[in-house]
């Protein structure tokens, strides 16, 4: 066995080799199916083997998958044993926001390779509101978002630390008018109705973000649409309803659309790591030494000449 091999690659065949399905699995590790592939591909790369046969009906174990398996749950429960003795019992719980998001898993993944011998588990809980509720009930451990726009009662038991500003976006159907531009000034969108998640109990902070923005400016916020779980279902809402959709610019893309970014002036979307007070975890200090890096790295938090912020997030953000 490779000995730079890491448990989250073993993790993602037991699951895989117990449910039998990568969907049941990947909502069992609260992992995007497509990352959880890739880590079992990964692992069949290292060993040299295949350990799945896959079809479009069933998956089942190889040969060499049945062998692998008793060793695979030895060597997890060896390290939970080992994490355990050092007062580290389990790993720590990221959430990402949303599968495709380029920012908060650009940190994981500089996180996870500042401490190797933790592990660092990815969520999707959507919103940084939904997030919040389950780092004070102790679910989760951190996420990202837009600090400033959560309750006062949710933000006085979190800590956060500025990642990003990032610059906003509009996401158009191909055949819209503006989709010809290369960028749409927020004036262009007078007269437009834009979804931003209104209704959505998971995205109030977005939501309340997109109407500071949209205020005095002539452009309306769509009303509540269906409460869209997952990429497929989001984008045929979005489909049907064709409204342009309120993003940022490094938003996954979504078919027969267009992501253009907004200037004049250019909206900030303020993104910061936020965790539980009193957390003590040795990877919360590397996913926080991996967001300054990175931030800092990519100039994250220089902001652009004349650019929007409420003066809240200005304030959160300690931005000038």
């Amino acid at each position: 066995m490779p000995a730079s091999m890491e448990p989250r690659l073993l993790r993602a065949f037991v699951t895989v080799a117990e449910e039998l399905h990568f969907t049941r699995a990947a909502m069992r590790l609260y992992v995007a199916q497509q990352a959880l592939s890739r880590d079992v591909r990964r692992l069949e790369r290292e060993l040299g083997s295949e350990l799945f046969v896959r079809t479009t009906r069933q998956v089942t174990l190889t040969a060499d998958g049945e062998r692998l398996l008793p060793y695979a749950r030895a060597v997890l429960q060896a390290q939970d044993d080992l994490l355990a003795a050092a007062g580290q019992a389990r790993p720590l719980l990221v959430d990402l926001n949303s599968p495709g998001l380029k920012t908060p898993r650009r940190v994981l993944y500089r996180a996870r390779e500042l401490t190797p011998g933790h592990e660092l588990m990815a969520r999707y809980e959507s919103g940084l509101t939904r997030a919040a509720g389950e780092l004070l009930a102790g679910r989760l451990d951190a996420s990202f978002g837009r600090f400033a726009g959560l309750a006062p009662a949710l933000r006085a038991g979190l800590g956060h630390q500025p990642v990003r500003l990032e610059p906003m976006a509009v996401v158009l159907p191909e055949d819209h008018p503006l989709a010809a531009r290369a960028e749409v000034p927020l004036a262009a969108l007078a007269g437009e109705t834009v979804y931003a998640g209104a209704g959505n109990p998971r995205t109030p902070e977005w939501t309340d973000l997109a109407r500071q923005l949209f205020d005095g400016r002539g452009i309306a916020l769509a009303p509540p649409a269906p409460l869209a779980v997952g990429d497929e279902e989001f984008q045929r809402i979005m489909a049907r309803t064709r409204h342009p959709i309120l993003a940022v610019v490094d938003f996954p893309p979504l078919p027969s659309t267009v992501l253009r970014p907004l200037v004049d002036p250019v909206p900030l979307s303020p993104v910061s790591l936020v965790w539980r007070k009193g957390l003590v975890h040795p990877a919360l200090d590397a996913l926080r030494r991996a967001a300054a890096d990175v931030a800092e790295e990519e100039g994250w938090l220089r902001a652009p000449h004349g650019g929007w912020i409420p003066a809240s997030d200005a304030r959160a953000m300690e931005c000038r």
